[in-house]
């Protein structure tokens, strides 16, 4: 039953990719037409060495002798056209293809929910969306032309041996189902070795990935002689997988041709029989034996096929996993769409418990607190205790299962996607910037039809503007791969510049200024607090100083809310944020 499963699962796929080509239908069908012609040639030109023989060396007949030489040019001149049209018509027919599937995988990794990333490594999504995609591509392109150009070879070839003796030709209803039984054996092999494949490519770019991202990790901590064992490790099972498929091809094809080339010498002994002999013609004879040396090669073909097509169906089934599996939801089922606007009252935290993994391991536990438009809240804690998990339900980069977050007594998860994040600025302590230039990466996305004039005053209330005219090429400057070219203040500064630009109603800053040396600090602290004016703040602080004026501090304590007040309030118990504050001050003196 799993073996019936199977192949209808493969089927289903190929046929899911095969529709792609209904966009491009008419220069598919020219295709094809083109392959079908060209597989005429060669039976046209088997059957033209008994006309030949018979007519120009047995019977003598001028007529044939004068006219084959054109016929033969005419009948190349056919194939090499229809050669070059089913080539490049279905290349072009393929690339379109799989130009269509990058551009959906791209569309739905733009949209996959946060918790998606944070359990798929980026190695193996970049393989999919690299690697997979062109072993689909040979699917769609190098497959179908073999299958259709080849396969109507064989079956032209093969109904001209049946014409010309219907005895000799019965064998192939021995040696065919033989060929079948086998390469549906090897179809399975060739599949499951190639998801292996493809797995192994994901390993590999996840490792080069982590390399070229965390390299002076790496070199200040001598990691070198490490990378290169993982690297080893996923090249060398790379390349046993690999070695497993060519060992399994190389088995299964020499088979095939053997079973074939057996099968092509008992009937050339057949035929060169005494018996035989006295009722064949010689035309007849040559056109039958040129007919079998013709169908050995795209017999060949389709056996090797084999690998392309199953290491492209089992691509196909990966992508379509990808592309079939759930976008971020902009509004969840048990909820009725609703809109909210800028000049909202409050934002409440109701009853919020989370966690990550849908289990008992709570992230956070029992979080209730409200906070007024136009205030500042801070979240503090040790790390892990929960804070950037809490600022991350907000923009819903995680959906709230328990509990509620409500603005204005409207839920969160009723809100369209869109429309909560265009209300919400953020600035997060793992920054990004994109390898592009400075004005781009400030007045990024939906900001990019904001004015000159507003970006620089973005960069001047951010402190950035300063070392923005250093640059020789000012605001073209580019950063480089996320902003490696630039100092952590620097990447930080434009980060903020970006939120300033944007001018929502609630700002999230998680760890905002924890790249900022001291003077920087206290020259952005002033644009902050401008910032924050008529906004509602949302502030993580490692820097406790950064807060003292904040009207309202929660404090985090292994998911839960054990404290909250305003600083000097908290400083008098004695708590938790009193400890902190102590010791960070402590270590300051």
């Amino acid at each position: 039953m799993q073996k019936v499963n199977n192949t209808k699962t493969n089927s289903s796929t190929y046929l899911r990719l095969l529709r792609y080509t209904f966009e491009h239908k008419f220069i598919f069908i020219i295709s094809i037409l083109a392959m079908a012609m060209f597989a005429v040639t060669d039976t046209a030109f088997a059957a033209l060495i008994k006309p030949l023989l018979d007519g120009s060396f047995v019977e003598k007949d001028p007529d044939t002798i004068r006219l084959f030489p054109f016929v033969l040019i005419g009948l190349f001149l056919l194939r090499s056209i229809a050669g070059f049209v089913s080539t490049y018509g279905i290349a072009w027919v393929g690339r379109n293809i799989i130009k269509k599937i990058r551009k959906e995988m791209f569309a739905k990794l733009v949209h996959m929910p946060t918790k998606t990333y944070d359990f798929a490594s980026s190695g193996e999504l970049l393989s999919k969306l690299t690697y997979d995609t062109e072993q689909v591509a040979e699917a769609a392109t190098k497959a179908i032309t073999v299958l259709v150009r080849d396969g109507l070879t064989v079956i032209g070839l093969l109904g001209l041996m049946f014409y010309q003796s219907v005895i000799l030709s019965l064998g192939l209803f021995i040696i065919g189902p033989i060929i079948a039984i086998f390469i549906k054996i090897m179809s399975v092999k060739f599949r499951d070795t190639s998801k292996h494949i493809q797995k192994s490519m994901g390993y590999i770019t996840n490792v080069v990935e982590e390399l070229i991202a965390g390299h002076r990790v790496v070199k200040i901590f001598g990691g070198e002689n490490s990378e290169k064992k993982s690297f080893n490790y996923v090249n060398d099972n790379n390349k046993n997988r690999h070695l497993k498929l060519a060992l399994i091809q190389g088995i299964s094809i020499p088979l095939v041709q053997f079973i074939v080339a057996l099968f092509l010498s008992l009937i050339i002994f057949f035929v060169t029989s005494d018996e035989y002999l006295e009722v064949i013609s010689v035309g007849t004879f040559m056109s039958f034996i040129t007919a079998m040396i013709l169908i050995f090669a795209p017999i060949k073909r389709l056996a090797e096929i084999n690998v392309v097509l199953q290491r492209g169906i089992a691509a196909s089934e990966s992508i379509f996993n990808l592309l079939d599996s759930k976008s971020e939801v902009e509004v969840t089922d048990s909820c009725t769409q609703q809109s909210f606007k800028a000049d909202f009252s409050n934002i409440n935290f109701n009853d919020i418990s989370f966690s990550y993994y849908n289990n008992d391991d709570q992230v956070l536990k029992d979080i209730n607190f409200k906070i007024p438009r136009g205030s500042i809240c801070a979240i503090v804690g040790k790390s892990g205790s929960g804070k950037s998990t809490l600022i991350n339900l907000l923009p819903r980069f995680y959906d709230v299962i328990n509990g509620s977050l409500t603005i204005d007594d409207i839920n969160i998860n009723s809100i369209p996607l869109k429309e909560l994040r265009s209300m919400i600025a953020y600035v997060g302590q793992d920054l990004t910037l994109f390898n592009d230039s400075i004005k781009n990466n400030i007045a990024y996305g939906s900001l990019e039809s904001k004015s000159m004039e507003e970006i620089e005053n973005a960069a001047k209330s951010a402190n950035a503007y300063d070392f923005i005219s250093r640059y020789e090429d000012g605001f073209e400057t580019f950063v480089g791969d996320n902003g490696v070219l630039l100092s952590g203040g620097q990447r930080q500064r434009l980060a903020i510049a970006r939120a300033i630009l944007k001018d929502a109603p609630i700002l999230l800053l998680d760890e905002a200024t924890s790249s900022l040396d001291s003077e920087s600090e206290k020259l952005i602290q002033n644009s902050l607090v401008e910032l924050q004016k008529n906004r509602t703040t949302i502030v993580i602080a490692h820097r406790l100083s950064t807060i003292e004026n904040a009207d309202q501090i929660m404090v985090l304590d292994h998911g839960r809310i054990v404290d909250h007040g305003k600083h000097d309030d908290l400083i008098k118990k004695d708590g938790i944020y009193s400890k902190l504050h102590k010791i960070q001050f402590s270590s300051l003196e």
